[in-house]
């Protein structure tokens, strides 16, 4: 079943690079254009230790905020729902925050805080940290309504109610959300790298772009793709796992 949901989009990626291939050599593409697939997986090749070196930084970095940005929805979220009308006063600032551009926050935050870790993170956070805490607060308001009155009725309080129906059903929305904040993360991450770091993905393509290397541009994307690919990936594993461990738990 896992080979027949990943066979099609492989195929399709690979049609694509044909054609991508095909048409660059037919059309006689200057490489400082658009370079080959080809020309591309040879870049990688040459400049991997250097690229490695960048995906690293960038990998510490996306997930120094992701895991800020996922821990401080999930707290958000639990404490929006279990304080009596804090929802309503702060979940339409929490929607403004996300109306910030980032091409005027990332400079402020360097500005606030220097050219260190700390602003890279702090972007990473507020960017990622919104769709985990909306995810978890839609999962919370969708708890069997019938269960919940039967607890009400037996006489559970609110937090037992929390920890017991409403935050076990919550989940499977916050995987949803962590699924979306994973690939906010490496973008931003990149965005952050760009304005105040000396090493990352970020910096790497800012400095190719100013040599006009657009092969190096492309590789790095490349290896941004795959980042995120293998963050999605990690989520969607735990995610099967976390199911399948609740079936068992269930049959057993």
């Amino acid at each position: 079943m896992g080979n027949k949901r990943i066979l099609p989009p492989v195929l399709v990626l690979a049609l694509f690079l044909l054609i991508w291939q095909a048409a660059v050599a037919l059309f006689q593409v200057d490489a400082y254009l658009l370079p080959s697939p080809i020309a591309i997986a040879k870049q990688i090749y040459d400049e991997h230790e250097q690229l490695l070196r960048h995906l690293l930084a960038t990998l510490g970095m996306t997930l120094l905020g992701f895991g800020a940005g996922a821990l401080l929805g999930f707290v958000l979220a639990g404490l929006l729902h279990l304080i009596p009308g804090a929802k309503a006063g702060f979940y339409p600032l929490l929607v403004l925050t996300q109306n910030v551009p980032l091409m005027a926050l990332g400079p402020l935050l360097v500005l606030w805080f220097g050219f260190g870790t700390l602003p890279r993170v702090i972007l990473i956070t507020l960017v990622t940290f919104f769709p985990v805490a909306v995810a978890m607060l839609t999962g919370l308001m969708q708890s069997d309504e019938k269960l919940v009155n039967y607890l009400r009725m037996i006489g559970a309080s609110k937090r037992k109610l929390f920890w017991r129906l409403e935050l076990p059903s919550s989940v499977p929305h916050l995987f949803s959300g962590l699924k979306i904040a994973a690939s906010y993360s490496v973008i931003t991450a990149i965005y952050a790298e760009s304005i105040g770091s000396s090493k990352g993905l970020g910096y790497y393509i800012l400095l190719a772009q100013r040599g006009f290397e657009t092969a190096n541009v492309f590789a790095a994307i490349a290896l941004i793709v795959l980042l995120s690919l293998v963050m999605f990936g990690a989520i969607a594993l735990a995610e099967h796992l976390y199911n399948r461990g609740k079936v068992k738990g269930e049959t057993s």
